[in-house]
């Protein structure tokens, strides 16, 4: 596998973008989103949030193997200093490091925007995601039970928090 390269997405990054994220709605729990995205209503979710927020792609020997982004956390106003940050990567791409070089690059880039404190929400059980965030800084807060329904019964999420 060769080096991990780290850029700025682009609308032509959709499609890659939607291949690697569905994997985490379609029988997959660690997304409580339940339908798979389109490249057409995933290009509404980017022209949403292209002028604000911060979206990026991990590519590997030119092939994009990960997205991460960032979102408002809330959506009143004085939430802005705090985004929750989300990740997603290929199968072949997990287990490689790609997500601490990804994850890693979106957090400089936030701290370097103002960003107060990046949130994340993972669904668990996710072991591996937890370690990501907990190696790149990021710590408990505590775990809400129960909140998503999703595959016929209902998964807990763990909410981190990490000060920029």
């Amino acid at each position: 596998m060769g080096a991990t390269t780290v850029r700025v997405a682009t609308e032509q990054d959709l499609g890659s973008i939607c291949e690697i994220y569905n994997w985490a709605i379609i029988d997959n729990h660690v997304s409580f989103d339940t339908e798979p995205y389109t490249v057409e209503n995933r290009l509404q979710w980017w022209r949403d949030r292209e002028a604000e927020l911060t979206c990026l792609v991990a590519e590997i020997d030119g092939e994009v193997v990960g997205v991460a982004y960032s979102s408002w956390y809330r959506p009143k106003a004085a939430y802005r200093s705090s985004m929750e940050t989300t990740i997603a990567l290929s199968a072949g791409a997990r287990g490689q490091g790609v997500g601490t070089v990804l994850l890693g690059e979106l957090l400089d880039r936030l701290a370097t925007q103002g960003v107060h404190r990046a949130v994340a929400v993972v669904a668990l059980p996710n072991e591996a995601s937890i370690a990501l965030h907990h190696k790149l800084g990021y710590q408990t807060i505590g775990v809400l039970t129960e909140v998503g329904y999703k595959l016929g019964r209902y998964w807990d999420t763990e909410i981190l928090e990490k000060k920029l």
